[in-house]
């Protein structure tokens, strides 16, 4: 981290803290949940507004993200051709089987722990699932298929962050430490695929598999989520083939 510019550093960190609050949000609370001086927070925040990278409320004296955000961002989308690519293979998937399938892309930042973030969803109003996050919505890693996927098949995993990050346990069958983690990402990596069963929300059951580039690092992963009375009762193998030879006939084809 020799090379950080601080000043640079800071602003990105700010960016990054106002997406994730996602509400106008005042000078004195930034500094305060950042540990920065308020005086050092105005400044980032006046030099963000100035580049239009955030604005402020003149009503309220808050800030939020700034229209250049959204103009840089539709910019990366439009030249992100991997979700229009996926896209028919996902909705293939998902008219197979009627059930929501999402592809997510694994999000790092140094010294946090992972998150995946869906970048593509095919569903329909017929079998919509109670957790059902949309498009840009991310989730902890160790408790998804599709997050575990991405754990398993990325390089410079460094699975000590979750040694100062407890594991929070959304069900009885969340992961809960490291060395279980660590043991299951070797199984995915073995089996080429993961499951959900359960460890997010009770009655979700969900399959993913990675999306690889041509040295077998995922540069994304496909998922089939349904309620688990309804995924378990039919051919459960049959559903993990489908899932594994979409991923791998993407893998082949575009990546």
């Amino acid at each position: 981290m020799s090379d950080v510019i601080q000043a640079v550093d800071r602003a990105l960190e700010v960016l990054i803290y106002l997406n994730k609050e996602g509400v106008e949000t005042s000078v004195t609370k930034i500094a305060s949940d950042l540990g920065v001086y308020k005086s050092t927070i105005f400044r980032t925040l006046a030099t963000l507004e100035a580049r239009g990278f955030v604005q402020k409320n003149p009503e309220t004296g808050k800030y939020w993200l700034g229209s250049r955000l959204f103009t840089m961002g539709k910019s990366v989308e439009n030249k992100m051709g991997i979700r229009e690519m996926i896209r028919p293979y996902a909705k293939r998937l998902h008219e197979r089987y009627h059930e929501v399938v999402n592809v997510s892309i694994l999000e790092r930042n140094p010294g946090e722990v992972y998150h995946s973030v869906i970048i593509l969803k095919e569903e329909s109003t017929q079998q919509m699932l109670t957790v059902n996050p949309p498009v840009g919505s991310s989730c902890e890693c160790y408790c998804s298929a599709v997050g575990k996927c991405l754990l398993a098949f990325s390089e410079g995993i460094d699975l000590s962050v979750y040694e100062e990050h407890p594991f929070f346990r959304f069900t009885g069958n969340t992961i809960h430490s490291v060395d279980v983690l660590r043991d299951e990402l070797i199984k995915v990596c073995e089996n080429g695929y993961a499951i959900d069963k359960e460890e997010q929300e009770v009655g979700l059951f969900c399959i993913g598999a990675p999306i690889l580039d041509r040295k077998g690092i995922a540069v994304a992963a496909i998922s089939l989520s349904g309620p688990t009375s309804r995924m378990l009762s039919s051919d459960i193998d049959e559903r993990i083939q489908a899932v594994c030879s979409i991923a791998h006939e993407i893998s082949e084809n575009f990546v």
